[in-house]
């Protein structure tokens, strides 16, 4: 994740899981490119729905509960828990195993991807990378949580 400062966050792994599902949720040309396509190596929304999700549990209360832990501020909290709202809204509705389609044809996804792209673009300046990368693959997440 370029220069993302990896370990000035307690909790960094863990905002480097937020961030990569963010991106990806936020990203229509990715989404299009990568998910719609079956690319390998990235996942599809449900996985970055779990990547969002699974160890925060911001599916059970607020991204304030992590404000300097994982968020740096109260307003990235805000704008994320805004994001998980949104797509886990969509989730329920679809399912979680549903295609790709099924989530970017949901007439609530231009939504999900606009406060997803709000709330990465927010933590990609706070940690000073450029929002507009593309995504990094599944493996390069790996390899950045496993090091430090």
């Amino acid at each position: 994740m370029g220069g993302m400062p990896l370990n000035d966050m307690p909790w960094w792994r863990w905002r480097t899981h937020v961030r990569s599902a963010l991106h990806m949720l936020s990203d229509p040309v990715f989404q299009r490119d990568v998910w719609l396509a079956g690319v390998d190596g990235y996942g599809d929304v449900t996985d970055a729905v779990y990547r969002l999700v699974e160890d925060t549990w911001l599916d059970n209360w607020s991204a304030e509960k992590y404000v300097g832990t994982i968020f740096r501020d109260s307003q990235e909290a805000a704008l994320v828990d805004t994001a998980v709202l949104r797509v886990l809204r969509i989730m329920h509705q679809v399912g979680p195993d549903a295609p790709v389609s099924a989530y970017v044809d949901h007439p609530g996804w231009p939504e999900a991807v606009h406060a997803a792209r709000d709330a990465h673009v927010r933590m990609a300046a706070s940690d000073g990378e450029e929002p507009d990368t593309p995504p990094k693959s599944l493996e390069v997440l790996r390899i950045v949580t496993r090091s430090a």
